[in-house]
């Protein structure tokens, strides 16, 4: 998702952290085409409990590339 000022990047997991999710953003290179965008860039993970069915938990970090 893009803002004026930031990029976000989400993932979404089903019952593991999101911790998880936040790994495989950074695996798989979700921000890195936008490294010299100059916009602030945010991961996202988040983990949906099957159980709750809601989320049940999120970590939101700034990327620094």
């Amino acid at each position: 998702m893009k803002t004026k000022d930031t990029i976000f990047a989400f993932e979404f997991k089903l019952n593991v952290s999101a911790g998880e999710a936040l790994v495989q953003i950074d695996e798989k290179g979700y921000l890195i085409p936008y490294a010299l965008d100059g916009r602030r860039l945010v991961k996202v993970g988040v983990n949906f409990d099957k159980e709750t069915r809601n989320i049940g938990e999120y970590i939101v970090l700034e990327e620094q590339l």
